[in-house]
């Protein structure tokens, strides 16, 4: 279905380093990059251009236009989001998503990892000793920061510094009298060794995804669309929170499958059961 096909990655930040060569090698596709399309247009991590909308819907209309753009069949993109994690506390987690969307097939799929490996993080700074800390932190110089006069100041900003010479002269360019400035990670993929490592996972998964075909249309994309509890419980067999089963379904045909036992687990402990040990 790909083999010797062109793909256009969509990115201005590098992602076909960790992108092309899994898809090249898993789809014998020739990768290209996008040169004609402008990513930060719908929305740049420092806020100078907002995103209006979420990374899905982000992603897809980045994809699609780009496509339109180059007049291309088949394009690949990812977009993220940093902040708190959504379910282990005072964290902060990378969410990367890789869509993957063939015009010539007419479908989609979407590749996912949801990471702790992030250094997303910003402080204001009061001297450049506190500066030099935030940055040994957060893994400078191999991961560049960004500084602003202040935390929503879009017109005083110096992006992509990697090394303590340019650190100290933003420094010394931004700070006022009292001699504090905002710095912050810069998240930006070329910027970010972590966040491309993360990408890379995302697009494993997209990869998994494309190979998983439907049984009944042989469409990729064949994927989970729900998990089902209820294992039940190895001593008094009543449902728990264990995973019964997997809901397979097709994005095409929207043919459907349940998978039971997917964890090849057939009961669950009591350990982990409400009842015997509630």
């Amino acid at each position: 279905m790909f083999q010797g096909r062109t793909l256009l990655i969509v990115t201005k930040h590098e992602k076909e380093k960790v992108i092309a060569p899994l898809l090249e090698k898993e789809l014998g596709v020739n990768c290209v990059v996008s040169s004609n399309f402008d990513t930060d247009e719908l929305g740049t991590f420092t806020g100078e251009i907002e995103r209006k909308e979420d990374p899905i819907k982000t992603v897809r209309k980045k994809c699609l236009q780009a496509m339109e753009y180059s007049n291309c069949d088949l394009a690949v993109a990812s977009e993220g989001s940093f902040g708190p994690h959504p379910t282990v506390f005072f964290s902060y987690a990378d969410d990367e998503f890789v869509i993957f969307i063939d015009k010539k097939n007419n479908f989609e799929i979407i590749g996912r990892n949801l990471s702790l490996e992030t250094n997303f993080n910003a402080k204001f700074v009061n001297c450049e000793k506190e500066l030099h800390e935030f940055a040994n932190n957060v893994g400078f110089p191999a991961h560049a920061l960004i500084l602003r006069k202040d935390k929503n100041d879009f017109s005083n900003i110096v992006k992509g510094i990697t090394d303590s010479y340019d650190l100290d002269l933003a420094y010394q360019k931004l700070s006022g009298e009292d001699g504090k400035v905002y710095a912050e990670t810069d998240m930006r993929a070329l910027y970010n060794p972590t966040r491309m490592k993360v990408i890379e996972k995302a697009t494993l998964d997209l990869v998994k995804q494309i190979h998983s075909k439907c049984p009944n249309c042989k469409i990729p994309g064949f994927s989970v669309i729900e998990v089902k509890k209820g294992l039940p419980c190895e001593e008094c067999h009543f449902p728990t929170k264990g995973t019964l089963s997997y809901i397979y379904s097709c994005k095409k045909c929207s043919f459907s499958k349940e998978e039971y036992f997917p964890n090849k687990v057939f009961v669950q402990s009591a350990e982990f059961c409400d009842i015997c040990n509630p």
